[in-house]
């Protein structure tokens, strides 16, 4: 069975996100062995933080992300200048990974500065959900989904219309 990660910076404080999550969650059950990894996000001490300490947050976050994934790992870094899916497209992609003996995906969501070149460059894949920016435990909501959906597709469910 494939095991998918979301691997993510920061905790989520809305109650209403994480249920969203655990729902999706649940139901991934049934397609594969779904967990959502949340590390420690690096804290700032000021308001306006310089270019120099922006990147070392990214770095200190990016290291700490990069020992989360595994040596087989197809990783996977969502970020604004990655590739646009469609749903019917990630469903594909993620067949094809199962498929091509993959064991383990992870996605992986930065923090509120993004993700480090060191993450960027171990992704095989770069995907985007849109041009626009969501917070990040909208994002994990909507990746959850987009996720549970893939597996939906590729089981012919009705979830998928």
């Amino acid at each position: 069975m494939l095991r998918v990660n979301i691997i993510c910076i920061g905790k989520i404080k809305e109650k209403y996100f994480a249920d969203g999550i655990a729902e999706y969650a649940k139901r991934l059950g049934a397609f594969c062995k779904f967990s959502v990894i949340e590390l420690a996000e690096e804290r700032l001490r000021d308001n306006s933080p310089s270019p120099a300490r922006t990147a070392e947050v990214v770095n200190a976050e990016g290291a700490r992300i990069l020992q989360k994934t595994g040596a087989g790992d197809f990783v996977i870094a969502m970020c604004i200048e990655g590739k646009q899916l469609s749903s019917e497209e990630l469903a594909e992609k993620l067949e094809r990974l199962a498929v091509e003996g993959k064991s383990t995906v992870d996605f992986i969501i930065g923090g509120s500065y993004g993700l480090s070149e060191q993450v960027k460059s171990r992704a095989e894949l770069r995907l985007s959900m849109s041009k626009m920016t969501f917070p990040h435990t909208l994002a994990r909501l909507m990746l959850s989904e987009q996720i549970y959906r893939a597996f939906e597709i590729n089981s012919n469910g009705k979830y998928h219309k």
